[in-house]
């Protein structure tokens, strides 16, 4: 009984103790994970697409998902940012995202990510569009951060890295590949296959870092060089720099001492920018033989010597910090020529000396090649100069010349036309003919006059072999006297899908119509004969006298006078009967 009681007292005490340590004793905060936002917050099914989910106090492995689908693939980059790639096919629909921490602790975002069938419609913004034929996979950093808040010497650490394909097409077999220097690659010996980027997606990779110890200062960077192929396999390659803030670590024992405050030096050496150029014929054909002015500008903070332009490009023959250059120095002899070429002099010219800030200009005599066909073709300009100590720089410049094919047709009559009448239509023989090498393709071809009418004045001429020609057959009628200025014009599209007219003027001239005088009788008799009177025959005379026997008139033929232009009567009038007596019967013997 004793041991009873005893034994509910230790428990009381028990309970007590518990109840006030759980009063007393300070408890650990949870941490107030929350999610801000979602970007893009609208997607499409048809591709893979990277999200960005953007709070606070996220930590490392963290999973995005989303409610009703799936957790995707999750990348930590800080303690408020989150990318998750969304896998092509998921269904279209409206999805809350959730972030997990590894402690269980979750926050979600409700309807923040839509998914639609097609691409979304990307606002209505100023863009530049590039060059017909110049579509091509753009890969550039988008974004970097690190695994930790801060770095010091001797640190290791992961770097993050976002990529974003800007470019037309897909960026395929990218490798990414660190040059060690103030931050030396771990783990993958400096080279990460990082796959490839549809067109305006994003792609993240990590790469392990050590910081060196060497690194003396407030900043380290290291050098990444991007190589990626795009959908026909032309290779492209891109360099960036890394830069990252380094905190000095110092030890307990090492005496404080007065740090002098970095200011970044001025780099004195010159640099020669091309600000404009001009071609002296616009626009240029195959063969076209031109002027290419340009000007340049010293945006450096020194004065360049002795300048030398190489058109097509070029190099010293010397290296860099070299000295004086020798004679036959200058090497332009290997540059490219396939389209254009220096005429008249060679393709290096002597500029002398360029002040900072100053500008000068310069001209080259170019031919365009016969071979060249349209199309916007890059030139390269080297400039080879000397700074103040002496020392040799070369800067590679390029500047885009544009070729253009415009058709070489002849506009004309294809037969004589001496004058035309005013007020009755008048055919216009017109007739166009491709005079050039190659076929052209030319649209409609019109006349057209400041005064009078016109008809059947346009047709679509279509595609014009060499040689070939195209007829027209237009009517007009002038409205008055006086030369008369036809203006024919073919409008075609030219090789860079740009509208263009061919106009030609044709001179005719109107003259009024001839008047026809009528005759002296004043229209009558116009067609009747006048028959000369002829002398009475024996047969008539005969004839007479036999109708005088029967009672017949037996007068003299006679025709009217021909002012009378009346019918012609005979000697019997044709109101009155003919009487033939009768014949008294005959008697017998």
């Amino acid at each position: 009984m004793e041991k009873s009681i005893f034994s509910r007292y230790i428990n009381l005490l028990l309970m007590m103790i518990t109840i006030i340590g759980l009063l007393y004793l300070p408890t650990k905060a949870k941490a107030a994970l929350l999610i801000t936002g979602v970007n893009p917050n609208t997607i499409s099914n048809q591709q893979v697409n990277t999200i960005t989910v953007s709070g606070t106090d996220f930590v490392l492995g963290a999973v995005v998902s989303l409610d009703g689908y799936s957790s995707l693939s999750t990348s930590f980059f800080s303690n408020t940012t989150l990318r998750a790639a969304v896998p092509a096919g998921i269904p279209v629909g409206t999805y809350t995202v959730t972030v997990t921490n590894p402690d269980a602790s979750a926050a979600s975002l409700p309807n923040s990510l839509t998914v639609i069938q097609a691409a979304p419609t990307a606002a209505a913004t100023q863009t530049v569009e590039p060059p017909i034929g110049y579509e091509r996979p753009v890969v550039v950093v988008d974004s970097y951060s690190i695994s930790q808040e801060k770095i010091s010497p001797g640190n290791n650490f992961t770097l993050y890295i976002t990529l974003y394909n800007a470019g037309q097409q897909y960026a395929k077999n990218i490798v990414a590949t660190f040059v060690p220097g103030d931050l030396i690659p771990r783990e993958t010996g400096g080279v990460v296959a990082v796959g490839e980027i549809a067109p305006s997606n994003h792609h993240d990779f990590s790469q392990p870092l050590l910081v060196s110890t060497n690194v003396w200062g407030t900043l380290a960077s290291i050098n990444m060089i991007l190589s990626y192929a795009d959908e026909s396999g032309i290779l492209y390659s891109e360099a960036f720099v890394i830069t990252l803030p380094v905190y000095q670590s110092y030890s307990s024992w090492v005496t404080a001492t007065t740090t002098p405050t970095l200011t970044s030096t001025p780099s004195v050496k010159p640099q020669l920018v091309i600000t404009t150029y001009t071609t002296d014929t616009s626009p240029l054909q195959s063969g076209t033989q031109f002027n290419l002015s340009v000007t340049v500008k010293n945006m450096g903070n020194s004065t360049a010597q002795s300048i030398t332009m190489i058109v097509g490009g070029g190099s010293s023959g010397a290296g860099v910090d070299s000295g004086t250059q020798q004679p036959g120095g200058i090497s332009g002899g290997s540059g490219e020529f396939t389209n254009f070429a220096p005429i008249g002099a060679s393709n290096i010219q002597s500029l002398g000396d360029l002040t900072s800030g100053a500008s000068l200009n310069t001209n080259q005599s170019l031919i365009v090649n016969t071979s060249t066909a349209p199309g916007a073709y890059p030139l390269q300009i080297s400039f080879v100069y000397n700074d103040a100590s002496n020392h040799s720089y070369t800067d590679d410049q390029v500047i885009t010349l544009l070729v253009y094919r415009i058709p070489i047709v002849d506009i004309g009559f294809y037969q004589e036309v001496s004058s035309i009448f005013v007020g009755q239509p008048n055919i216009l023989p017109l007739q166009v003919v491709n005079l050039g090498k190659t076929s052209v393709v030319l649209g409609t071809m019109e006349v057209s006059v400041d005064s009078g009418e016109l008809n059947n004045n346009s047709i679509l001429v279509g595609t014009l072999e060499s040689g070939g020609y195209f007829t027209l057959d237009a009517s007009y009628i002038p409205d008055q006297p006086g030369s008369v200025d036809l203006l024919v014009t073919i409008d075609y599209t030219n090789d860079f899908n740009q509208p263009e007219v061919i106009t030609e003027t044709l001179t005719v001239e109107a003259t009024e119509q001839s008047m026809i005088e009528p005759s002296i009788t004043d229209g009558q008799n116009r067609n009747e004969e006048i028959i000369p009177e002829q002398p009475e025959t024996l047969l008539q005379k005969i004839w007479r006298f036999v109708l005088g026997l029967i009672g017949l008139d037996s007068g003299i033929y006679e025709s009217q006078s021909s002012s009378t232009n009346q019918p012609i009567e005979t000697g019997i009038p044709s109101e009155q009967p003919v009487t033939v007596p009768a014949k008294p019967p005959l008697k017998g013997p």
